[in-house]
């Protein structure tokens, strides 16, 4: 059985691919609660995705019209030991983490309530976009005494910033997506009609040919490393970066074709 077989036969994370585009649908209704089990196929398909040569963005988006993903899976939880939650949240930490350092461009597409770990999912991605209207968006664990425990104390503090990020969470405050467009949660709002695909044409815009979506990989890196070492090591990374893109294809087309004013074809190498 190959790697695409195993994926097709997953049930919590349906895998796709549309025109150099990767979609991940979190699939565990009615609220696309994730487990172990999301978790671990999360993970395949995000490694799937990353080798894929002919994939230059993934789009994490959840199953149906109501929800993106309302977290953890409480019952679950509930009936399990402490040790399980421990390791269940630091194997749920690593698969955000990947989602987060693959050199791909990442999109969260909140078709619906995106809450507690829905939104920890959401804030590992790169950028999110939301269907006008639909759903809160917010991290409401205070509210069963715990913290968001799958990074969303850090990233959120990363995306709106100290004391903002302190008062949404100690408050359990819930947003509209046009509310979490403000603060800077969310990049873009987009109409509830034709969400996904509308969300899939977002993506499309950082592939090629109308990107170089190996140097767009390479800004991700350079950004998400940089602002966890100090500015000097950054400024280091940034040129090796920038040192491996000259050597790339698309740095020569995108040249050229400034040379002799003509538009760049880039094919993602």
């Amino acid at each position: 059985m190959t790697d695409k077989e195993k994926l097709d036969k997953k049930k919590l994370v349906e895998y796709r691919t549309d025109g150099g585009v990767a979609i991940l649908t979190l699939t565990n209704p009615p609220a696309n609660t994730y487990s172990y089990e999301m978790m671990r196929d999360l993970d395949e398909a995000v490694l799937h995705a990353r080798m894929d040569d002919d994939v230059h963005v993934l789009v994490v988006t959840g199953a149906g019209d109501k929800f993106f993903c309302a977290g953890a899976d409480i019952s679950m939880l509930e009936a399990v030991t402490p040790r399980y939650k421990y390791y269940f949240c630091l194997h749920a930490n690593e698969t955000l983490c990947r989602l987060e350092q693959t050199p791909k461009l990442v999109i969260a597409a909140m078709n619906g309530h995106t809450v507690g770990g829905g939104l920890e999912v959401a804030l590992a991605a790169d950028l999110r976009v939301a269907k006008a209207g639909a759903g809160k968006v917010g991290l409401p664990e205070v509210s069963l005494g715990v913290l968001p425990g799958t990074g969303g104390t850090q990233r959120l503090a990363r995306t709106i910033g100290r004391s903002k990020s302190i008062e949404m969470m100690a408050k359990g405050t819930l947003l509209t997506p046009e509310q979490a467009a403000t603060l800077g949660i969310v990049n873009e709002i987009l109409p509830a009609d034709g969400f996904l695909d509308r969300a899939i044409d977002y993506a499309r815009q950082f592939c090629p040919p109308a990107k170089a979506a190996y140097a767009v990989g390479r800004i991700k890196r350079a950004v998400q490393t940089g602002l966890e070492v100090g500015f000097e090591q950054g400024l280091a990374l940034e040129r090796e970066l920038q040192q491996l893109l000259f050597q790339s294809d698309d740095a020569k087309e995108g040249i050229a074709a400034y040379v002799q004013k003509r538009k760049p074809e880039f094919t993602g190498r």
